[in-house]
């Protein structure tokens, strides 16, 4: 399965947050991207031993908005 996670890093803790959207408990985090693609792995496996999950929404892309 590949999936597209959408990555952030918390100004407060320095920690990279990641979730899949639409995809209902696929998040996590972590000090590293490394690390936080492990952990996004193994949480995805775990959540796949309960089936193939339900998508709600499609990863299409991102835009950037420049504003006045």
């Amino acid at each position: 399965m590949k999936c597209t996670a959408i990555v952030e890093r918390c100004k407060d803790t320095g920690l990279y947050v990641g979730y899949v959207p639409g995809f209902a408990g696929a998040h996590s985090q972590g000090e590293t991207l490394d690390e936080l693609n492990r952990n996004l792995k193994e949480v995805i496996a775990m959540l796949l031993e309960d089936g193939d999950p339900h998508l709600d929404t499609e990863f299409v892309g991102i835009q950037e908005i420049v504003t006045p």
